[in-house]
């Protein structure tokens, strides 16, 4: 059962960061194709999977934010992300804020990732 909800969160790690990219280059170009209601939909179906088996993964391993700190780092890199996804597709006001919002978002999921594969709160140092 682990491996099966290891791959349906890598799956999901891969298709939410691949639908956040699509639609950052759509809202770059200004194309209609953002207005499509899978296109709004889709990113919380596949958001919320991975929620979910990421809770299921740290139950299973016995391991919680607050209580382990790379989780609790990996879960903090998670909120920028969001944060600064949420700037990048639609709240900032200019092209160059929602850019530097793009770059912000693209460091949190570097940062996520290398956390997730060093199991550690500092995975660059």
């Amino acid at each position: 059962m682990y491996v099966a909800i290891s791959y349906l969160h890598l799956s999901c790690v891969v298709l939410s960061f691949a639908l956040f990219n699509l639609r950052l280059g759509w809202m770059f170009l200004d194309s209609p194709l953002l207005r499509r209601r899978w296109v709004r939909l889709l990113p919380h179906v596949i958001d919320t999977l991975l929620l979910i088996a990421g809770v299921a993964l740290a139950v299973q391993l016995g391991q919680y934010p607050l209580l382990d700190a790379w989780l609790t780092a990996k879960l903090l890199g998670l909120l920028a992300y969001i944060v600064l996804g949420s700037l990048a597709l639609k709240r900032a006001p200019t092209r160059r804020a929602r850019l530097l919002a793009a770059i912000g978002a693209w460091l949190a999921f570097a940062f996520i990732v290398a956390a997730a594969l060093t199991r550690s709160p500092l995975p660059w140092v």
